[in-house]
């Protein structure tokens, strides 16, 4: 009896550890196949985004009511500010209503309004309507002013440095640019060209925004295509172009 119980022991305890083992084995095969899987967000993370983006597409807009409202956070106001410049366009562009002509037919009904609301409360016993005073904020307008003047700055420097001819890329992307932009802007008026710029703003962000991952692997393979032509071209053709000596700067 005694010998029984010590064999009945000692299987116990070898399928124990024969158990444990392969629990064991397991456990570190499933360990090692999920070390072997990619995560998605290191996936993600090798994608070059589009432009050199790192931040979200809310965050590179401004954040705040303007991006709510080109991404469609509200349906209902990214839907009004679509109509109403829709609207615009088909009153000033279709139906070739002038602008001054609007604005003053504006101010004549809404001043008469005004004037026969106020004139007729002496005679019905009520209270006249109150007129907001509007102003504007000396420190809006000075904030303004400022942000403008560096931007028309910016500007001016960047053209500089253009016409400098110390980066012939940058110089034939622009003049590419301008050429394309003269092609459209004799299709069109301006007015059209700006509210086609307009729906493309307010269209193209939130769908970037929902296929980014597609977009920036496509914009990824293009732009390497496009280095490669054009390290083409420079080695053939912009490299034999005599340049002149680049002056230095004074620090």
């Amino acid at each position: 009896m005694a010998e029984n119980k010590e064999e009945s022991v000692g299987e116990s305890v070898v399928e124990k550890k024969v158990e444990e083992f392969h629990h064991d084995d397991s456990s570190s095969s499933d360990s090692d196949n999920e070390k072997s899987k990619p995560s998605s967000s290191s996936v993600k993370s090798k994608i070059c985004r589009l432009f050199g983006r790192e931040k979200p597409v809310h965050t590179v807009l401004g954040g705040g009511k303007p991006a709510d409202i080109f991404l469609w956070r509200n349906k209902k106001i990214s839907a009004g500010v679509l109509g109403g410049a829709t609207a615009i366009w088909v009153l000033f562009d279709l139906m070739e209503y002038h602008l001054l002509a609007l604005v003053c037919h504006c101010l004549i009904l809404s001043l008469a309004i005004l004037f026969l609301w106020s004139n007729a409360t002496t005679f019905i016993n009520k209270s006249p309507p109150r007129i907001p005073e509007v102003s504007i904020p000396e420190d809006v307008a000075v904030s303004f002013a400022l942000s403008l003047r560096y931007e028309i700055n910016r500007g001016f420097a960047v053209l500089r440095d253009i016409a400098s001819g110390r980066d012939l890329k940058k110089f034939l992307m622009v003049i590419a640019g301008l050429w394309v932009l003269s092609i459209v802007g004799s299709c069109c008026n301006f007015l059209t060209l700006f509210y086609i710029a307009f729906v493309t703003l307010h269209t193209l962000p939130v769908l970037y925004e929902k296929y980014e991952d597609k977009v920036d692997s496509f914009a990824e393979k293009a732009m390497t295509k496009v280095k490669k032509n054009y390290a083409t071209f420079n080695a053939k053709c912009l490299s034999k172009i005599p340049r002149g000596p680049l002056k230095k700067k004074h620090q």
